[in-house]
């Protein structure tokens, strides 16, 4: 009886062992979710402020928006954004590859004379779209919006470089009427450009899908996200109006045009498909050896670790974690999930601090925005207006 009665009190004791941990992780994996929706507010407000502002831009705001809004060509470029110092083809996303082939065929020779002569605008270009923390490579839309031209008008009423419809440029401060219209004017043009931009990347955190709603509009993007139940491009690119999917397409071959020398054709034999993965999501390969793989673990982690606070806490030279992890700020950067690799030990040492980790990697980023909590266990959040 004794035995019997010693092993019902055993089940239940790792029964309750069992509840316990269960409860913790799902606790944990709250806690993540709950800074991962914090750390997106923060990004919404931010945008939110430099949208609404009249002020100039305030550079801790614009370098946390060109950290943040980096990530959105994903599903374009290898390392998220263009690396002009390797070859284009390793490093671009194989399906564009096809994508832009017939235009470029029609296009190509044209696009080589607007780029002797369009630096000038380029410069002024970059200039702004860097005040506002976004990528550089969005020049390239008043390329295949305008040539650059600031009286280009559209049928449909779209004027100047960056080609506004009259109630799209009120919305963003342009005066048009019939004694001013700032949508000719490249400065004030512009800045409202990158405003706008920044409004539609707010919302689709992608750059793909941004330039895919500059042309027919946001709604029509949300449309393609519901219908084919995806936020990656090259997956719901056929829901989407073929205008609109095809000026996606000349921005690529433009973007491609303008930063290379573009004299190579972009055939299969230009690409490296090895050095990329299959995966779409993310198409980056651990670099590892033999002996490595033989002491390896691996965990999925989401919210908004870093790299660089996890190397500090498991002792790992940060070079050590990129080589096993790359590209691993960027994903978590996006809100995706991360598969982890390490070596065993130092994976121990992750699970024994990963909370704290946490907690570190979230710190170090609302630092880099002033950000100010009014209560520590409330999720709201203001911007410090002093700085």
């Amino acid at each position: 009886m004794k035995k019997y009665f010693l092993l019902l009190l055993c089940f239940l004791f790792f029964q309750m062992r069992n509840v316990t941990f269960c409860q913790t992780s799902a606790s944990i994996s709250d806690s993540i979710q709950q800074k991962a929706d914090t750390t997106s507010k923060i990004e919404d407000k931010v945008i939110d402020e430099v949208i609404e502002s009249d002020k100039p831009i305030k550079k801790n705001r614009a370098q946390y928006l060109s950290e943040v809004t980096q990530y959105g060509f994903k599903d374009l470029f290898k390392n998220y954004s263009y690396n002009s110092t390797i070859p284009y083809s390793s490093q671009v996303n194989p399906h564009a590859e096809k994508y832009m082939q017939d235009y470029l065929n029609s296009h190509e020779t044209y696009l080589q004379k607007l780029k002797k002569t369009s630096v000038p605008y380029f410069n002024f270009i970059d200039g702004i779209l860097t005040k506002y923390g976004l990528p550089r490579e969005l020049k390239y839309l008043a390329v295949i919006e305008s040539d650059l031209k600031t009286n280009a008008l559209s049928s449909a009423g779209a004027r100047g470089p960056w080609q506004f419809m009259t109630y799209t440029a009120k919305d963003y401060g342009l005066i048009v009427n019939q004694q001013q219209d700032d949508r000719t004017d490249y400065y004030k043009s512009t800045n409202a450009a990158a405003k706008y931009l920044l409004y539609l990347y707010k919302n689709l955190k992608d750059w793909l899908l941004v330039i895919a709603a500059y042309n027919g509009g946001p709604g029509k993007v949300y449309n393609a996200i519901q219908k084919s139940g995806s936020r990656n491009f090259w997956k719901l690119q056929h829901y989407l109006p073929e205008e609109s999917r095809n000026h996606v397409k000349k921005f690529i071959a433009t973007h491609y045009i303008m930063e290379t020398g573009a004299n190579e054709n972009m055939d299969d034999s230009k690409f490296n498909y090895s050095s990329l993965n299959k995966d779409d999501s993310s198409f980056r390969i651990p670099q590892l050896t033999s002996a490595d793989k033989k002491n390896l673990d691996s965990t999925k982690v989401a919210g908004r670790y870093r790299a660089e606070v996890i190397a500090q806490n498991i002792s790992m030279d940060i070079s050590d974690f990129n080589r096993y992890n790359p590209g691993f700020d960027n994903t978590l950067a996006t809100g995706a999930t991360y598969n982890l690799l390490l070596p065993d030990n130092k994976m121990k040492e992750f699970y024994n601090k990963k909370y704290e980790i946490l907690n570190q990697s979230v710190d170090q980023l609302l630092k880099s925005v002033n950000i100010n909590f009014k209560n520590k266990n409330d999720p709201k959040y203001i911007v410090d207006k002093k700085k």
